[in-house]
């Protein structure tokens, strides 16, 4: 299952609301999400500070403890990434939670590749010795983030959102030629703290699009320290809304997306 969250702005933001504060907050939904599930088995926040990612992991669930509120009330950034797990393939473990990184590069996955074990194989043979002999611990999530490396590591020319439609559509017929009725879960997250990338295959997926700053409802201050000379705009994505306030809308399923320079979406078919 898992719970993600992404927000990419033009400008530093908080999320300690969406993440903590809000009526649905992720921290909320790792407790229980809309199913009634829980997604207790780790979590994570990743930031950037000065183009480096800043990531804090934990193994045991984000509504247990204060260090996933303490830890968003630090969060002022231009680009996060945070996400709740239940662990469908690999123990919980540091080494098993999400977001994965690698150098600028940021990784969450909501969802499950069916048949992992045979999948696997196929995503080693074609990944580059420096991502395989990079890989830590045991899920399908971390190996679909290395693959995914790859293969942008040796086409850089085919460009990212590209790669990463290519890359998950051969995971997709992978597991089809093992069993079609499977239904691989496929909701990802990608980023560079400059470029965000992303998909929906099989699971929920929601975003926001914000164009002014605003007063939020529920800390009663605006999120951004704003610079008058340009426009605030920022997207959020999640795997369900986190606010019960705003209107967030549906990416449709099968799809391959980047957050392009207007703060909107370009897209692309999965199959």
């Amino acid at each position: 299952m898992c719970r993600l969250y992404a927000m990419h702005a033009n400008e530093p933001t908080r999320v300690e609301c969406g993440l903590v504060r809000s009526q649905n907050a992720l921290m909320a939904q790792s407790k229980s999400d809309r199913q009634g599930v829980m997604q207790g088995h780790g979590w994570g926040v990743a930031d950037y500070n000065d183009g480096l990612p800043i990531i804090e992991k934990q193994t045991w669930a984000a509504f247990q403890g204060e260090h996933f509120s303490r830890k968003t009330s630090r969060v002022y950034a231009k680009t996060v990434v945070a996400h709740v797990r239940r662990a469908t393939v690999g123990p919980t473990s540091m080494e098993n939670t999400h977001p994965f990184h690698h150098g600028r590069w940021i990784f969450a996955h909501n969802g499950t590749v069916p048949h992992f074990d045979a999948i696997r194989h196929k995503m080693l043979e074609a990944m580059d010795p420096l991502h395989r002999s990079k890989i830590e611990g045991q899920t399908d999530s971390e190996h679909v983030f290395r693959y995914l490396m790859s293969l942008y590591l040796r086409h850089p020319e085919h460009g990212l959102l590209q790669t990463v439609r290519q890359g998950l559509s051969r995971i997709i017929a992978s597991v089809d030629k093992i069993d079609p009725d499977a239904r691989p879960g496929l909701n990802i997250v990608l980023t560079d703290g400059e470029t965000m990338i992303g998909s929906r295959y099989n699971r929920s997926l929601v975003y926001l699009f914000r164009d002014h700053v605003f007063e939020c409802p529920i800390c009663k201050k605006p999120h951004v320290h704003h610079e008058p000379q340009q426009s605030y705009r920022a997207v959020e994505v999640a795997s369900e809304p986190v606010t019960q306030l705003d209107v967030w809308d549906e990416i449709p399923n099968k799809k391959v997306y980047r957050v392009n320079e207007g703060f909107s979406f370009d897209m692309g078919d999965l199959p």
